[in-house]
């Protein structure tokens, strides 16, 4: 059995928000985990960090594994055939599948998770999570997650993060909230028209949480910078302060240079399951 690939825990943050805070705990792990979702591979993923198992695919293939590892390969130039993506991309795709994995390790089977995006160029929900209740009767909270690697964290939040966060709360972006339940229930079991039930409940903005994350070096690590970080969360009205998260992953060093030694373990990984072939 190995430990989960994540520490978190609760963090203060202000009067309007709550905190999570992230940091590596078994960097191997986590390397492996974020390979098997980018060769599409999530729900092997999903089912290692329930049982705490060594990180191994059910399967392999050279053309996933090939596949993977041009998503974890920097290219800054538009020259082919493409063998990586901007860093930026790159970076937001590893910090999406922390996120996940951060969701996955906290809420187990509680919840359902939309798996990351799996090309990094990819719009739409950065991360969505039901909570349903004991006997899949209703959907007792719904959470819309956004996760930001960026070196301007705070005006990423301002700008970028809290206007996607209104539209929700607005219920100007429904449609597409209800249609990516829909899929998570269906693939929970639930039939069809009680999946089209169950998913109006994501209009609920009693019931729903919003989840802003980012990647931050360890000069942020502190409760004052979050609150500064964070500062305008409650701009969404008229729900609890729990309902608004503020999550931050806690990295070592330089933040780039932090997601790059991340993604050459985890090409690492993807090579030594290619030395495994027969």
């Amino acid at each position: 059995m190995t430990s989960h690939p994540l520490c978190i825990a609760s963090v203060p943050i202000d009067d309007h928000c709550i905190g999570d805070r992230w940091s590596s705990r078994d960097e191997a792990q986590l390397a492996a985990l974020i390979a098997l979702v980018a060769m599409g591979q999530a729900s092997d993923a999903a089912r290692i960090l329930r049982a705490l198992l060594p990180a191994a695919p059910s399967f392999t293939n050279p053309d996933l594994q090939r596949e993977a590892k041009v998503k974890l390969t920097v290219q800054d130039d538009d020259a082919t055939p493409r063998v990586g993506y901007p860093r930026a991309q790159r970076d937001g795709f590893i910090f999406e599948v922390i996120s996940w994995i951060a969701s996955r390790q906290t809420y187990g089977e509680r919840a359902l998770l939309k798996d990351p995006h799996l090309s990094a160029t990819t719009q739409g929900i950065d991360g969505l999570m039901l909570e349903l209740a004991e006997d899949k009767s209703k959907v007792t909270m719904t959470t819309v997650f956004e996760d930001k690697c960026t070196s301007r964290p705070r005006a990423t939040f301002t700008e970028t993060v809290i206007p996607v966060f209104r539209e929700h709360h607005q219920n100007t972006r429904s449609a597409e909230v209800v249609a990516a339940a829909s899929v998570l229930l269906r693939m929970a079991g639930i039939a069809d028209d009680g999946a089209a039930r169950l998913s109006e409940a994501v209009m609920n903005r009693k019931a729903r949480r919003y989840r802003a994350s980012f990647a931050l070096p360890a000069a942020a690590d502190s409760q004052m910078e979050r609150a500064k970080l964070f500062k305008g969360f409650d701009v969404l009205d008229g729900i609890p302060p729990a309902q608004r998260v503020g999550a931050s992953l806690i990295v070592s060093g330089e933040l780039r240079e932090w997601f790059a030694d991340l993604a050459s373990r985890s090409i690492a990984y993807l090579d030594e399951l290619g030395r495994e072939e027969p």
